[in-house]
């Protein structure tokens, strides 16, 4: 996926979530971030968008406190992350290829708007879940973002940044996410830190099996393992499930 489809996707997966929070209290709890109420996780996306956007354009800031955050009354929650969407989406595009900071290195600047589609997406299944608003998401998108997080946790760094992530390592047990179309993923828990691949047909110690859309919000642990199909060790899946939240 190029820049453009990044943007894409985040403007869509942005509005989506304005449209899923409308006329929602804000004061209401959101059940998959327990700890938060609607208007911190409304304040969260707009946030992370204009907290990337500064990356890009100035360098590295402390991460932002969601708390923190000012969305302004629920009836400007709209207009406000649109033009948070749209700020890191012209400042991404502006930068080209430039590297700029990332948590794991100097990076082309389309990491913050790709790690951004994906934040932003798992937060629009938050919302929707929390408000009782239909979520869908384009299954090259899905992909990407199950890609994308495998990506992280495969890391060593990540690892540094949340030491519960070590807890994935281990002796060379495997997991296949299996989509109902296209390849699928398989994971191997090593004991320096988890490999994964792109694959065809190929056998695992578990396998979780569905929709792309389905594989991906239990893998971010937003929706239970029951949405999906789980075959082999399902206590292997549960463990994996259970220390892997985004």
């Amino acid at each position: 996926m190029n820049s453009a489809r990044f943007a894409e996707g985040l403007h869509a997966h942005t509005a989506g979530f304005a449209d899923a929070v409308a006329g929602a209290d804000p004061d209401s709890r959101v059940p998959t971030c327990p700890d938060w109420p609607l208007r911190v996780l409304v304040g969260h996306i707009g946030q992370a968008h204009r907290w990337a956007a500064s990356i890009v354009r100035s360098g590295p800031s402390p991460v932002p406190d969601p708390f923190d955050a000012d969305p302004g009354s629920p009836g400007k929650w709209a207009g406000w992350l649109r033009e948070g969407a749209a700020d890191l989406t012209e400042a991404v595009l502006a930068s080209g290829e430039t590297p700029v900071w990332t948590f794991f290195g100097p990076r082309p600047a389309r990491f913050w708007l790709r790690r951004m589609l994906h934040d932003t997406t798992v937060h629009h299944a938050d919302a929707a879940l929390a408000t009782g608003r239909a979520f869908e998401v384009a299954p090259d998108h899905a992909a990407d973002a199950i890609d994308e997080w495998l990506e992280l946790l495969s890391d060593p760094v990540t690892a540094q940044l949340k030491p519960a992530f070590a807890e994935l390592r281990g002796t060379g047990q495997t997991l296949r996410l299996n989509p109902d179309s296209g390849d699928g993923w398989l994971i191997t828990r090593t004991p320096d830190r988890v490999r994964w691949a792109r694959a065809g047909d190929s056998t695992a110690d578990a396998t979780l099996a569905g929709p792309v859309r389905d594989l991906l919000l239990v893998f971010t642990r937003r929706l239970p393992a029951d949405r999906i199909t789980i075959s082999g060790d399902r206590a292997l899946a549960e463990h994996w499930l259970a220390h892997s939240a985004a």
